[in-house]
């Protein structure tokens, strides 16, 4: 009896591998170029010289740099975006204190006594949840550091008689729709407003209407999927794996619901401080991975005093949950090296040269709508925000002077369309990484994201049209 075939979807490592390939591909047909680029003093970085791009000697990526690819990109700090090893330790040190939290029995008596609270109102914590998430990504571009929050928040959507993609959207989304409509965000606004030579607050209006409109679609999107997933189970994308995720995310093997104690209490309110903390040094102190993985480090040690682990068991509980997390890890560097062989094969200014041609001589609507376009492809190649900002302002802005286009448009043009890896960019390891702790596979998040995508990109696209003839 011949054994039947079955199709089955590759995985995330595959995926990542064949896109690297695919760009080293390119690199054997796209010329290779550069622009002139020169340190522009307000923004302490290096920008591109409008009209300097030439030709250089090819670069072309063979079998070599593609496995060498994600090992440079885990630590080469040469490129637009963060060297991998940051983010890479930082997942390890969430995933050790996340399993020490987890070993305390304070997150399953916490899940359930919220869901005992929330008793037929689970669902206003959609709206709330991504609202807050939002906030975040339009005021400082919240994105690597909501990696840990997957494993915090799915549990309680499946408590709640939701699914993986519930818990996983409301971040994911949540925080992506914020970028996308970012206001005071630093690394997007900020930056690409003083690259395209405009203040900050230039445009503003028009950032705050594709935020609100935004927000109010993914939160009605999500909110409908919710609502159909918790009134039968089988319309669940994830239905066929949700026991599993059941057991893996809120250990019903243990039958028993841990009895919320004192001891118990305490460890979620040091939980709750130490992310408290980390907020406050992201937008007020300027910390990143380095400063966030000691945090976590300290706050897993004050948990293990607290809780009375043993030694043995608290370096069992740490260590174990950084290997969970492991394979998140390699998919950020992976992700990472990506991006590496479109820089080593110098094909990504050529890229953004071939867009700047492209532009030349359109009229008002098909100009703007065509810069958001093009910044959305370039975001594919930089998935970092600054990076693309750093990159592409200063060759695309000038060209909206030719068109009798404001420049604050240019800006708002390429945040909406920076906002996309926060979504479904494969090259990004905030959504590859997301996925990954959420335990959903990346078609199966396109399939389900795909007609959200494509409203919001028709949003952006009639509020940028509105937004050129108005002004």
């Amino acid at each position: 009896m011949k054994k039947k075939f079955t199709f089955s979807f590759p995985t995330t490592y595959t995926i990542l591998l064949v896109l690297t390939i695919l760009m080293a591909l390119l690199t054997w047909i796209v010329p290779a170029g550069e622009y002139d680029m020169v340190k522009n003093a307000a923004l302490g970085k290096m920008v591109p010289v409008v009209g300097s791009y030439h030709e250089v000697a090819a670069n072309p990526q063979g079998i070599w740099d593609v496995l060498m690819a994600p090992v440079q990109g885990f630590y080469d700090p040469n490129s637009y975006v963060a060297r991998g090893v940051d983010v890479a330790l930082f997942v390890l040190i969430i995933g050790a204190y996340l399993s020490v939290i987890t070993a305390t029995g304070a997150i399953d008596a916490g899940i359930s006594g919220l869901m005992a609270r929330l008793k037929g109102r689970e669902k206003w914590m959609i709206p709330i949840l991504m609202g807050l998430f939002a906030l975040g990504g339009t005021v400082y571009g919240m994105a690597e550091e909501t990696i840990p929050l997957y494993a915090l928040l799915v549990p309680v959507m499946l408590a709640a008689g939701y699914d993986t993609i519930v818990g996983c959207a409301i971040i994911m989304l949540g925080a992506g729709i914020g970028c996308l409509g970012s206001t005071l965000n630093t690394f997007a606004t900020v930056i690409a407003s003083n690259a395209a030579g405009v203040n900050p607050m230039s445009g503003i209006g028009l950032r705050v209407a594709i935020l609100v409109a935004g927000w109010l679609i993914c939160t009605v999107f999500v909110m409908r999927y919710a609502a159909k997933v918790k009134a039968d189970p089988t319309k669940s994308l994830v239905y066929r794996q949700r026991k599993a995720d059941e057991n893996y995310f809120l250990h019903q093997n243990d039958k028993k619901t841990p009895e919320f104690t004192f001891t118990r209490k305490l460890v979620l309110i040091i939980f709750a401080v130490t992310f408290s903390i980390m907020m406050y040094g992201l937008m007020a102190l300027g910390w990143w991975m380095a400063e966030l993985s000691t945090l976590f480090i300290a706050s897993s040690i004050v948990v293990g005093v607290v809780a009375r682990m043993g030694e043995k068991s608290f370096t069992d509980h740490f260590l174990n949950g950084a290997k969970d997390l492991l394979g998140v890890a390699f998919i950020i560097v992976m992700a990472r090296g990506l991006v590496v062989v479109m820089d080593n094969g110098h094909i990504t200014h050529t890229i953004l040269h071939y867009a700047e041609s492209w532009l030349a001589g359109l009229p008002k609507v098909p100009f703007i709508n065509a810069v958001y376009w093009i910044e959305a492809v370039l975001c594919l190649i930089v998935p970092s925000s600054s990076g693309l900002a750093v990159l592409s302002m200063p060759v695309l802005a000038p060209l909206a002077d030719f068109a009798h286009v404001s420049r604050e448009l240019v800006v708002t043009a390429y945040q909406s369309a920076s906002g996309l890896p926060n979504i479904i960019t494969p090259t990004s390891g905030v959504v590859m990484g997301g996925l990954a702790m959420s335990r959903i596979e990346y078609f199966t998040w396109c399939r389900w994201v795909a007609p959200l995508l494509g409203m919001l990109i028709a949003m952006i696209m009639i509020l940028l049209s509105i937004g050129v003839l108005v002004s």
